[in-house]
């Protein structure tokens, strides 16, 4: 009878799967003489040890060895020089539902795929949650009458679910059914997508109209704080709901859906697979941002409407996205809970693997194979990633990086809009043509020269400090600043009116009988080159209807605008900023893109750096862990000491019926040197937490016959310090479907 493996046989680490097949051997009776002169070994040897560097992760099975009656028996078939084959184990390494697995169907039962579905995912997660959710967060404030502090809370829903759920899911989730967890997951974001919609079908259809008089200088203007509002502002709980459901969905893709390929490739070409992975997670906000300004220029309730994109009361069809995000994540759902809980020849590249964990004296759990599948070995668990250094310092470099990145992504186009003033959608379009290839190049390039390179830990934690410190350098860019355009009654004093009273005197002799508010804010350009908080504070009376520049209104008979200093004709004003003649954005966004490059060059690396420097059964914990400090640390107050410090520059606040609201107009040579000061900190502290990981990275003890160096995997990448493996991996075929 031929001797099999059990049907749930599953390895995290070489010496169990050694040690698995040590015990049934010797349970068995059974000897492996080692094959004579005239017959050539089964397993080729170099210096003593296996040598198991398969070309290919193919499964032959026509010529496979069993054991029969006590002897090695052979299938006739091509010879296969290493002597070893891995077929899969019944129908646990098919893919399918339940009972239902079609031949048909096991051509995508490969990492390839694998890859392919998990892209997808991450493609739809960065577009629902990073794309559309910051695309429509003005459109939902101005529609269910929120403040700026709740769409913030709606926004950091997100956040906390994942933290929450981080643990629980990375713990129990590495050591169960990693697919099944991923296809859930995937099911819950789509859930959350309909939830986070749900709202726009269920209120009454949306009725705004405009004057055109609003915002002219006119002695009856309507006072927006007086007008009665709808109560729609508990939706935010709705909302909240939704990108709760988000988050608790998002958490296993990217802790479990890692490890899992992390797993079933070979260790080599591991970087280069999570950084697709990654990368479609980067390109998905893209889209988001996109599509997402494609539907908010279709009105919100399909039907025809006076209104206009440009109009203060527009809201666009902010909820189409959310819909069609969420039926893609059903769909792509399905076939993720059809993979196994191991790829068919996974076990090759478990055999393959050199252990690279940073050595912890009286460390056992190795060699227990009941280590992690009880939450009683949770303390243990995070005692001994306590007890590595170098993961805890990778840890916070990456949580000083997500600082940096977090607060970029969120600022970097009010950044640009400020600085050379430029319209909200033209900041935001310009970043994102910056950020896209910066991000997706970076986070591709990064897995790819690790593979090429072939670095071991040691090696790519040095990599990412070179990275840390050429974008440390770059970062100094932020010393260019550009003047700010002169504006009436904020940095200048109205032409040919009395100097500005204070700090801020937005009403001077021209316009004093236009009873303007200050709720209402539209700037414009004047001819005089000076920009106006609105039409009514330029004492602009009429607009042209025949007249447009570039799309734009024009305004007429503006009491103050004069075209020249010597004229009192009145002059005109066209809607928007004005126009900056700074010419430092070329060097800028070249300088910056390279920020943002090593800034994510370095991302896949370090995750990397992650996997290898603890043991088998703790990574999808350990990266578990990491998330949660990263965003804790990181994603969630990254943002808000980004958003403190370039508040500390505002010169024109938001006035909201009394109270403040978001700021309007930066000095801008303030916001560059608190953005500068931020990047710094953060980039010093990256680089100083990468040198502390790799002084105190201790590889694994190696055996005399391999090489010392720890940075490349080219010498004792097959000299595991392990026992003699025996010549034999085997494994049953399943014929039948």
């Amino acid at each position: 009878m031929p001797h099999l493996l059990p049907t749930d046989a599953s390895f995290s680490s070489k010496q169990e799967l050694l040690d698995f097949n040590d015990s049934q051997v010797n349970e068995a009776g059974l000897s492996l003489e080692t094959p004579s002169p005239e017959e050539p070994p089964d397993v080729s040897t170099v210096n003593g040890a296996l040598d198991l560097d398969l070309p290919s992760p193919t499964i032959d099975t026509s010529q496979t060895k069993v054991f029969h009656n006590g002897k090695l028996e052979s299938q006739h078939g091509a010879d296969d020089h290493h002597g070893i084959k891995f077929v899969p184990t019944e129908t646990e390494e098919l893919c399918g539902w339940g009972a239902l697995k079609p031949r048909c169907i096991q051509v995508f039962n490969t990492p390839k795929w694998v890859l392919f579905f998990l892209c997808i995912a991450s493609f739809l997660q960065g577009m629902i949650i990073n794309g559309f959710i910051n695309t429509v967060i003005t459109s939902i404030e101005r529609r269910f009458d929120l403040r700026s502090y709740q769409t913030g809370l709606v926004a950091s829903s997100y956040d906390i679910a994942c933290c929450i759920c981080l643990s629980f899911v990375s713990y129990f989730g590495g050591t169960g059914h990693k697919p099944k967890w991923l296809g859930w997951g995937v099911m819950v974001i789509a859930i959350g997508s309909l939830v986070f919609a749900m709202p726009h079908f269920t209120t009454e259809s949306y009725k705004a109209t405009m004057s055109e008089q609003t915002g002219l200088c006119s002695a009856n203007q309507t006072d927006p704080c007086k007008e009665s509002t709808t109560s729609l502002s508990n939706y935010m709980f709705v909302f909240m709901l939704g990108q709760f459901l988000h988050g608790i969905g998002a958490t296993p893709l990217y802790t479990l859906g890692v490890t899992y390929l992390d797993e079933n490739v070979k260790s080599s070409y591991a970087p280069v697979y999570i950084g697709i992975f990654y990368t479609a997670a980067i390109i998905g906000p893209a889209a988001g941002y996109l599509l997402g300004g494609v539907f908010l220029n279709i009105f919100t309730e399909f039907h025809e409407t006076t209104l206009t994109p440009e109009d203060p009361i527009w809201v666009g069809a902010w909820w189409i996205g959310f819909l069609g995000g969420g039926a893609a994540a059903f769909l792509v759902a399905i076939p993720i809970l059809g993979y196994p809980r191991q790829l068919p020849g996974s076990q090759r590249y478990v055999a393959m693997r050199v252990s690279e964990a940073y050595r912890i004296k009286g460390d056992s759990q190795e060699t227990d194979p009941q280590f992690g599948k009880s939450v009683k070995d949770m303390p243990r668990s995070i005692l001994l990633l306590l007890k590595n250094p170098t993961f805890i310092f990778l840890c916070l470099a990456g949580a000083t990086e997500a600082n940096l990145v977090a607060g970029m992504s969120t600022f970097g186009p009010k950044f640009l809009e400020s600085q050379f003033n430029l319209s909200a959608s033209e900041a935001a379009t310009m970043f994102g043509y910056m950020v896209v290839p910066a991000g997706g190049g970076g986070t591709f390039m990064g897995g790819y020269i690790i593979k090429k390179l072939n670095l071991r830990c040691g090696g790519i934690i040095k990599f990412c400090l070179l990275c840390t410190v050429i974008s440390l350098l770059a970062i100094f860019i932020f010393l260019i600043h550009c003047p700010n355009v002169p504006m009436a009654g904020v940095t200048d004093p109205y032409l040919g009116g009395p100097a500005t009273d204070g700090p801020l005197n937005l009403t001077a002799f021209c316009n004093s009988e236009c009873n303007c508010v200050r709720e209402y804010y539209n700037p414009v350009c004047g001819d005089d080159g000076y920009m106006y908080y609105s039409p009514c504070h330029a004492g602009c009376s009429t607009v042209n209807h025949t007249l447009t520049q570039a799309g734009k209104k024009v305004y007429l008979d503006c009491s103050c605008v004069f075209r020249n200093l010597s004229s009192s004709v009145p002059g005109g004003a066209v809607s928007g900023k004005c126009s900056s003649s700074c010419q430092h954005m070329p060097f800028f966004l070249v300088f910056f893109f390279i920020v943002m490059l090593f800034t994510l060059l370095s991302s896949i690396p370090a995750l990397t750096a992650t996997l290898r420097c603890v043991a088998d059964k703790q990574k999808s914990f350990a990266l578990g862990i990491q998330w949660i400090i990263v965003r804790a640390l990181g994603a969630i107050p990254g943002p808000i000491a980004f958003g403190s410090l370039i508040d500390k520059s505002c010169m024109l606040w938001q006035d909201q019926c009394g109270e403040q609201g978001s700021c309007y107009l930066y000095q801008n040579s303030a916001m560059a040197v608190y953005t500068l000061s931020a990047g710094v900190i953060y980039k010093v502290l990256g680089s100083i937490f990468f040198f502390m990981a790799v002084m105190l990275y201790k590889p694994p003890e190696s055996p005399p016959s391999s090489s010392g160096n720890t940075d490349s995997g080219e010498a004792g990448e097959s000299d595991p310090p392990v026992k003699d493996s025996p010549p034999e991996i085997l494994c049953t075929v399943n014929t039948k479907l």
